[in-house]
This record gives structure tokens, sequence and C-alpha cells, in this order.
């Protein structure tokens, strides 16, 4: 994520790559080593970076928009160009594309420590995007393609293990560096890191190619980004410069038109990034319409946990990073079991028991008003989420790599992949505009009641797009500025809720594409496409 756990079917990708002939050169230990700790760099990073959101907006006076755009910025290169990144690595060779990948990640990521302004840090955020989506198809590939099959679940197994120490440290550290360090620590963590990954990588990772890859679709990429680019713009600046606003218009009918372009490219191309095809198999749309929903709620919701628990509940960066821990650590626990469960009971009964038991869990999220105990507020929401998410993680990768043939499961697994970071990136502006509207017209009722002197209302009005981290306008007194705070407060909260039930209503919704969509025990393999 780079706000939420780690993508389904990313086992499905490795799997889904030939071993290489002359990969006996070195030890497996080392391509182990190089792979962990690619892919954990891109796992910290997208879960710590959250957590530094609230304060770094404080420190360069970036608005929520800003804020947005800096989770967006990265999301959007990842979701759109992810697919291209693996095809480039069959063509080019795995480890160059690997390499170039980690290398423009880590320089992005010394941009991102030392970005003066918002604006900048949008732009690196960008361009480690656009070497995550080289870095982290490429990191699997090279596990798929070094490993023969005996070895792979073994392998598979370790790079798992550490994916999940990681999705659990990451955030607890990158509270310790924020509170202890700096925001800028949490971005200049990957530079080590590379490092390593780089020495490791030319010394013992052998190159290795795909000869009969696909051929690469770069149309398919442009309207891709351009589509996803277009719609992510004009959500986000739409609260800030109006719905009317030509810009934001011209922005959405650009997004707009451009996916159009993009269905009709790829129903129409030899060789598309995304076949059409694929979802002619009702398996396997309803694995991916499940993982739309489930991870539009989830995404959308975790973006604004972190800015409740610090700008609300005085939680410190490192409270923070440890508040989501319970569900990190229960879904690496209950993940493995979940998936047998498919052998057992068909996918259907998981995928529609686990997204109904994180519906509750998002509700329970609604429950937290300003103030109480983390055990009695946050814990019991974070733990029914977690175990509802771990009954789907597993069940849904099973689900659509069986609804394919096996030529045909690292497309499978990339586009479910793809999906559920597309998920994210369209949903956290949409839950923006929700949040920002509740914000507001809370904001409003509860100022109309304080009638504060008409300076004061004029400088809450032009900052309210900043939430939670609005600034107390000075001249009041100590009553009059407590209860301006508790307006803000209590307004974010009423924004907050309704996020976490719209997060509700998304996997309620997606519990039901699985009941209709998907088969029970007895039909785990109809309506495959071969």
């Amino acid at each position: 994520m780079a706000h939420i756990p780690r993508p389904p079917a990313d086992e499905g990708q490795i799997l889904s790559c030939r071993p290489d002939a002359g990969r006996r050169e070195t030890s497996g230990a080392w391509v182990l080593v190089a792979t962990v700790l690619a892919s954990g760099m891109a796992f910290i990073d997208g879960t710590v970076t959250n957590v530094a959101l609230p304060v770094l907006q404080e420190e360069l006076g970036a608005s929520s928009a800003e804020a947005l755009w800096v989770v967006e910025a990265y999301a959007l290169f990842l979701a759109a160009l992810i697919l291209v990144g693996g095809s480039l690595g069959d063509h080019l060779g795995r480890k160059r594309i690997f390499l170039t990948g980690v290398v423009l990640f880590a320089l992005a990521s010394v941009w991102c420590g030392l970005a003066p302004n918002a604006g900048q840090l949008i732009v690196a955020r960008a361009v480690c995007g656009i070497g995550g989506a080289m870095m982290v198809p490429g990191s699997l590939a090279i596990i798929g393609s070094y490993f023969t099959e005996a070895e792979r679940g073994k392998a598979i197994g370790t790079w798992s293990g550490f994916s999940g120490i990681t999705a659990a440290l990451g955030p607890v550290l990158g509270g310790f560096l924020i509170e202890n360090v700096s925001w800028r620590a949490v971005f200049l963590i990957n530079i080590p890191l590379a490092a390593v990954v780089v020495v490791v990588a030319l010394r013992y990772i052998p190159e290795s190619r795909d000869p009969d890859a696909r051929s690469l679709d770069v149309p398919g990429a442009i309207l891709a980004t351009l589509g996803l680019g277009g719609v992510v713009f004009g959500l986000i600046e739409a609260p800030v410069r109006g719905l009317l606003d030509p810009l934001v218009l011209a922005s959405l009918a650009v997004g707009i038109v451009s996916l159009l372009l993009f269905v009709f490219a790829e129903g129409r191309s030899r060789e598309p990034m995304m076949p059409l095809s694929l979802f002619r198999s009702r398996m396997f749309g309803g694995a991916n319409l499940l993982t739309l929903l489930l991870y539009a709620g989830l995404g959308g919701a975790l973006y604004f946990l972190p800015f409740n628990l610090i700008q609300v509940h005085d939680y410190s960066a490192t409270a923070a990073g440890g508040a989501f821990l319970p569900f990190v650590i229960i879904t690496f626990l209950l993940s493995r079991w979940a998936g047998g469960l498919v052998a057992r009971y068909g996918a259907r009964l998981p995928l529609v028991v686990g997204p109904l038991v994180a519906a509750l869990g998002f509700v329970v999220f609604v429950l937290p008003g300003t103030e109480g105990s983390y055990w009695t507020t946050f814990f019991p929401a974070v733990v029914l989420l977690g175990v509802g998410m771990s009954l789907v993680i597993a069940p849904l990768t099973t689900t659509a790599l069986n609804a394919v043939e096996g030529r045909h499961s690292g497309l499978a697994s990339g586009v479910n992949n793809a999906v559920s970071r597309m998920a994210g990136l369209l949903a956290i502006p949409i839950m923006g505009i929700i949040v920002l509207s509740a914000f507001s017209g809370g904001l409003d009722s509860r100022l109309t009641d304080l009638d504060l002197p008409a300076r004061a209302t004029q400088e809450i009005e032009a900052s309210r797009n900043d939430l939670a981290v609005l600034s107390v306008p000075e001249g009041l007194n100590v009553s009059e500025a407590a209860a301006v705070e508790r307006a803000v407060d209590e307004s974010f909260v009423a924004g907050f809720r309704l996020v976490m039930l719209t997060a509700a209503g998304l996997a309620v919704a997606s519990a039901v594409a699985a009941g209709v969509l998907l088969g029970g025990s007895g039909e785990k393999r109809k309506g495959r496409v071969v």
C-alpha cells in the first residue's frame, strides 16, 4: 500500500516465472537478501509515509490537497506503470531493470528527504513511483527465475516472512525517526538499504530474460497514466478550486476519455498489458471486483487514520505507527491458515465472511470521539480489520490464479495486483472530498455557536482546507481558543466517521460481489480463461 497492506497475488507473480537454466552461478541466499531488501524498501516507504504526513504537513505548511498528492503522486505512477515495469524486465533483463528501479528509487528518496517545499516533495514522490514500478515486479521476477519449482516454496516463505516483518516494523521505525530525528529521515533510510541491494545484486544476481515475453504496450501505459492522473488531479483539486473550475473539468474530461481509450486500445491490441479477455472469466472478474471495492475502502480509510491519531488524539508519531501493528501481526499469522480454507470450503465462503468482518471493523472505527484509551477505542477496530483481511488475502490470490490457465497466471496476478493499487489511488481523493465536506459543514455549525470576532472567523475560513492541522487564530482568549480547538477536532472526527462508514459500505459490496460471482467448493475451476 503506499498506504495499504501488501497487495494480493505477489506470490503468483513469482510462480509464473520460468526458472533460468544458468542460475547456479551463486548462492540463492544472496538473491533473497537483495530482493527482500528491495521489497522491504517499498513496504516501509508505503507504510511510514502516512505516519509522516501529519508532521510534514505542519512543518512544510502543506495544505490537505498537497498532503494527498504526496501519497497519490507515488501511487499513480506505481499503479499505472507496474505492469510495464515487469514487461521491461522480461525484455531488457530483469537484473538491469531491477537495479535501475532501485537506483532511481534511492535518488528520488534523497530528493524527498531534502525537499524544501511540498511541491518538490510531490515531484520527488512521483519519481519514486516510477522507480518502484521497475523495482517491485523486478524483485518478484528475479526470485521466480532463479529458484526451481522445488525450491520456490521455501523461497516464497522466506520472502513473505521478511516482508511481514518489514511491514510490521516500518510504521514503528518511521514514527521513531519522525519523533527523534526528522520526518526527512523516513525517506533517507532508503539510501543504506538501496546501497546494500545494489552491491549484492551486482555481485550475486545473474541476468535473466523471458524469450517469450509479450511485447511492450506503450500506448496502454501512456493512456493508463493519463487517465488515472487526470481523474486523480480533478478529484483532489475539486474541493479546493471548485467542481466547475475549468482546470478541474478539463482534467476530469481528459482522464475519463483516456481511460475509455485505454479500454478500447487494450481490446484491439494483440498483446495488451491488461488483457480484457481475462475478465471473461466470471471468477476472475469477481475476484477483481472484490479487490477493487475492498481495497478502495481499505486504502481510503487508512490514509486518514494517522491524521486522526496524531492531530486529534495527540498520539506521538511512534504511537501512531504502532497503533496499526496488531493488524500486521494478525494478517501475518492467519493468512497461511486462511489460504487453506479454499481447498476445504471453496473461495466464496472466506471471501464473503472476510469482507463482512472487515466492514464490522470499519464500523467500530466510527465509535471513538476525540478522547479515550487506545485499547478501548482503536484497538478493537484494528483487530477486527486484521481478522477480516486475513480471511481475504490468501484466498483472493488463489482465486485469481485459479480463474486462468497456468500460462496466464503471471498476467492474472499482475492485473490483480495493479487493480488493488488503482483502488487505493482513486479512493483516497474521493474520501478526501467526503472528509472536507463534512469538516467544513461541521465547523461552520460549531463556529456559529461560538460568536468569535470577525477577524478570527475569516482566518479560520481561509485555512479550513488544512483540516485538523488548522491553527487557532491569535488574539483569542483561553476559553475561545480551547473552543476552536474542540470544534476543529470534532469536525474532523465527523468526517473521519463518514469515511469509515463509506469503507464499511464498500467492504459489504465486495462481500456481495464475492457471493454472487464466485463459485462454491464444487465450482472452484469453472469459468477459467484458457
